[in-house]
């Protein structure tokens, strides 16, 4: 089956070559995890922090299904100015 997978910041390095903007397709068994498209694509852990399928937030352990959209990002950090 194929899945849309989108990797924003840090994460776009681990895009495949070629790959124009920051979302690619991918093939990958039924019943996959996004814990195992994330291994698939050679993300190291700690995984990203922030994991979005369709736009709804997710878990590692979440199955994917044909045509989903998995977004992904980096730990983000943030600040306030006082």
């Amino acid at each position: 089956m194929k899945v849309e997978v989108s990797l924003y910041g840090t994460l776009a390095r681990y895009l495949p070559k070629g790959t124009q903007g920051h979302t690619t397709t991918v093939e990958c068994p039924d019943g996959v995890t996004v814990g195992q498209v994330i291994d698939q694509l050679g993300i190291p852990k700690p995984y990203p922090t922030m994991v979005l399928i369709n736009g709804i937030h997710a878990d590692l352990d979440t199955p994917l299904k044909e045509g989903d959209l998995l977004a992904l990002f980096p730990p983000l950090a943030g600040g306030c100015y006082t």
